[in-house]
């Protein structure tokens, strides 16, 4: 592993001791960054015990393939990757994974773009957690991992335009939800 500019020396010595299987290493790693990555578990695995069992998995997988980091970008972006597959893989695993299709409404796609008022992040990430699996697990891939459709149709295993349909059914929901907060925004802006 070739040290760049962009890591401190703590994290260089981090990351240089997992590599080693010291524990100590695993455990500090572990605690650093388990709260942030449970969240992200949460967002997607409604249920704590599983998305517990979802951050050990992952933290797991962390370390073994750890040789795998070429130190290209950021450690903690590659660790979350790590996380929201393996999020996927249980949620496929236990089959609550289903997107629905209205293959009529698939050539009519439109996503408008949203402005949320008064409207708190915990209480829109509440909204958000509320949507079906499908729905969840697009929009938190879309809207808050930054995945495109693209990406999110070779992740789930399932078409562009299913993405695209569960990401516009999600935030229609979530519209309706918070509709007394928001306010509807055109493509173009307005």
């Amino acid at each position: 592993m070739s040290t760049k500019e962009n890591f401190s020396e703590a994290e260089i010595e981090l990351i240089k001791g997992c590599l080693d299987g010291d524990r100590k290493s695993q455990r500090d790693l572990y605690d650093q960054f388990s709260s942030k990555f449970l969240s992200i578990c949460l967002r997607y695995i409604k249920d704590q015990d599983l998305a517990q069992d979802v951050l050990v998995e992952g933290f797991m997988k962390i370390f073994q393939s750890l040789n795998t980091f070429r130190n290209e970008g950021s450690f903690e972006g590659w660790m979350k990757r790590i996380m929201v597959r393996q999020a996927l893989q249980t949620l496929r695993k236990n089959k609550k994974l289903l997107m629905e299709v209205d293959w009529d409404d698939n050539d009519h796609i439109s996503t408008p773009n949203l402005v949320f008022g008064n409207i708190e992040a915990d209480e829109l990430l509440k909204l958000v957690a509320s949507l079906p699996v499908g729905y969840r697990t697009v929009f938190n891939l879309y809207a808050i991992e930054g995945y495109s459709h693209k990406e999110i149709s070779e992740l789930l295993g399932i078409a562009e335009n299913t993405s695209k349909s569960q990401l516009s059914r999600a935030r229609s929901l979530l519209q309706k939800q918070i509709a007394p907060n928001s306010i509807k925004v055109n493509s173009n802006g307005r």
